[in-house]
């Protein structure tokens, strides 16, 4: 039997500590902090109503959900987090409307898109893939800092975020796969401009493109429910999601290309364990 919580670990200090170390927690102060330099650099009234109608729309989509499955009210951390990431994808120039109904789409896959016990896709790539379609809606992935006016604060913030995704990546154990992601997508396009006329591809390895690339790696293709937990598996996902972003993106040219490759990738994983599942069922 496990002995009773102390009185210091029943503090709210002691839950904080608690919920800021697991994985979600860590997400949440690493996008928290984004949030603030972003609003630094590009004022609150832009960025502000997207992100709050991305995050309560999330959230009061996931709660009442929540409280069917486990009978209690809990806190929808995960829906904020898809929230967020949504808002930080999406055009801060898009209406406020837009991010709720991405947000919104994002939740309810997870409860209607099942394979076994996990959902198939990523919830915020097919939220933001549904909006595109519907309302043609523009992504500048503000969230990833690509909009740094001085160069060498561009360089640190880069930095950064290579650090800081590093460490989501680490803590979730899913470093293998925005690796295989990261590596895949440069050779494919370094390629591609050693084959061909480099200008189509140059825009990749600028500071827009370079931070969106980032930030898909690190925050997106390392999301655990859709994505592998064994290494090897890992790698065959992120360049499944590599290989077919670049394919969209020469052959279509769309701006949701990194999005496209991640949801085949998911598509891929929920193949993958349906196999494996039924392999375990059969022996």
């Amino acid at each position: 039997m496990s002995n009773p919580p102390t009185i210091e670990q029943r503090t709210p200090f002691a839950r904080a500590q608690r919920f800021f170390r697991n994985p979600k927690g860590l997400l949440i102060l690493v996008l928290g902090a984004f949030i603030v330099v972003a609003m630094a650099i590009n004022g609150p009234r832009l960025l502000a109503p997207g992100l709050l109608a991305a995050a309560l729309a999330a959230m009061l989509v996931d709660a009442p959900l929540l409280r069917l499955r486990k009978k209690k009210w809990v806190f929808p951390d995960g829906a904020l987090l898809t929230g967020l990431i949504v808002a930080m994808i999406l055009s801060p120039q898009a209406p406020w409307r837009v991010a709720a109904f991405a947000s919104a789409v994002a939740v309810a896959s997870k409860y209607l898109l099942r394979a076994g016990p996990a959902n198939i896709f990523n919830p915020a790539a097919l939220g933001l893939f549904a909006a595109f379609f519907i309302f043609h809606s523009g992504q500048s992935w503000w969230g990833a800092l690509p909009d740094w006016p001085r160069p060498l604060a561009g360089q640190a913030v880069l930095l950064l975020l290579i650090a800081t995704g590093g460490l989501v990546a680490d803590r979730v154990k899913r470093v293998p796969a925005a690796l295989a992601f990261l590596g895949v997508h440069y050779l494919l396009f370094t390629l591609t401009a050693f084959v061909g006329d480099p200008g189509r591809v140059a825009a990749i390895f600028r500071s827009s493109d370079l931070h969106a690339a980032l930030f898909c790696a690190f925050f997106m293709i390392t999301d655990p429910p859709t994505s592998p937990a064994k290494p090897r598996d890992q790698i065959i996902f992120g360049a499944i999601a590599a290989a077919v972003s670049f394919g969209v993106s020469q052959l279509v040219g769309a701006v949701i290309f990194l999005l496209a490759g991640l949801l085949v990738a998911n598509l891929w994983e929920a193949w993958r364990r349906s196999r494996v599942g039924a392999a375990r069922h059969a022996g």
